[in-house]
């Protein structure tokens, strides 16, 4: 910060190192840790989102976020006294060269941090690694699976180690790039409930995001000033993302107006719908248990439709799928040649089947 004045926090007791992107104050190091971790607290306060004796579960991906996330929570627990025991829980979803290094970024943290660390993978779990997933699909709809197993492994991981509630890192900008996301998709569902801070109130395990109206340039900032150690190399399966593209487009938009991240939060907050707009209405999956709006969950179907060498057929027509299964285990015609001799490979190799 070039010619930086006193800081506007301590009232010039020292100098200001950084602007905040978000209020435009001149502040010095100090002054902006405190002014962050105030902000998030007043978070967790105004959603009350944790109460006392509770265990939580931090998602940890060894990224700038989770580690953010963990840091904070741990300094707002031992300074505020809020009683919760801190579990940091990460998912290794078999990606070579990547989690990896990622985990190993995390295990420096939680020496750190001095907190207990559990690693669940998609291979104990599922009996595929995303690797293997990878070789199945072709270039295309890895996220589609990983972040479905993901979700599912992050409630099998909390239950487990028996978390109350699962805290995750999303931040403003997530939230803004999700609201975009699902309006450009016209999902209305998950338009009106990827604004809220607290989900999972019908059943299963609650989630929550104390960094929900935290920047991502001052994430940045905050580790970088707390020399936090995180990996921050992208996924090597994320470029054909459908995210990418609303994260682009969200860069663009704020470059024009600096408030679109805040304004786009805001609006996905105050969406209001008919009242002859039929939602989802959420039930159980028949088969694993887990909150599902159909018979049988997306994990479910994607696992099965993997185990039966057709992973495509999982993503294309999904109901198609679904009534095979209900049906005592029909089995699915392929929808193209190439579906029916990856199927006849993968029945060769003897794929294990995870009953859960």
């Amino acid at each position: 910060m070039p010619g930086a004045g006193p800081c506007e926090g301590c009232q010039g007791a020292a100098r200001a190192c950084v602007r905040r992107p978000k209020t435009g104050q001149a502040l010095c190091r100090s002054c902006f840790a405190a002014a962050f971790e105030e902000e998030v607290a007043s978070t967790i306060a105004a959603g009350r989102l944790f109460r006392a004796g509770e265990t939580v579960a931090i998602g940890a991906s060894g990224g700038k976020d989770s580690a953010v996330l963990a840091h904070v929570l741990r300094a707002l627990n031992e300074r505020r006294g809020y009683g919760l025991r801190l579990v940091l829980l990460a998912v290794d979803e078999g990606i070579a060269g990547y989690r990896d290094a990622s985990l190993a970024a995390l295990r420096r943290s939680q020496r750190r941090l001095g907190l207990p660390l559990r690693v669940v993978s998609y291979d104990e779990l599922f009996g595929w690694s995303m690797d293997r997933i990878a070789r199945h699909l072709g270039a295309r709809n890895h996220c589609t699976f990983c972040g479905v197993f993901r979700r599912q492994a992050l409630d099998r991981g909390a239950a487990l180690i028996g978390a109350h509630k699962i805290a995750t890192g999303h931040n403003a900008d997530d939230v803004a790039e999700t609201v975009l996301m699902n309006f450009l998709r016209g999902d209305v569902g998950r338009l009106r409930r990827c604004t809220e801070i607290m989900t999972g109130s019908e059943g299963a395990l609650p989630r929550c995001k104390p960094l929900k109206h935290a920047y991502e340039k001052e994430i940045v900032l905050y580790a970088y000033f707390q020399g936090l150690d995180y990996f921050s190399t992208e996924c090597v399966y994320s470029p054909n993302a459908y995210r990418g593209h609303a994260r682009t487009l969200l860069k663009d938009l704020e470059a024009t107006r600096p408030s679109t991240v805040a304004d786009l939060v805001h609006s996905g907050e105050r969406l209001a719908l008919r009242e002859d707009v039929r939602m989802p209405t959420q039930g159980t999956c028949q088969r694993c248990g887990y909150l599902s709006s159909q018979s049988l969950c997306k994990a479910c179907v994607l696992l099965e439709g993997l185990n039966r060498g057709l992973p495509r057929l999982a993503i294309g027509k999904p109901n198609r799928l679904q009534k095979a299964l209900l049906m005592d285990g029909e089995q699915p015609e392929a929808s193209t040649q190439e579906e029916e001799q990856e199927g006849s490979q993968q029945r060769n190799q003897g794929p294990r089947t995870i009953d859960f």
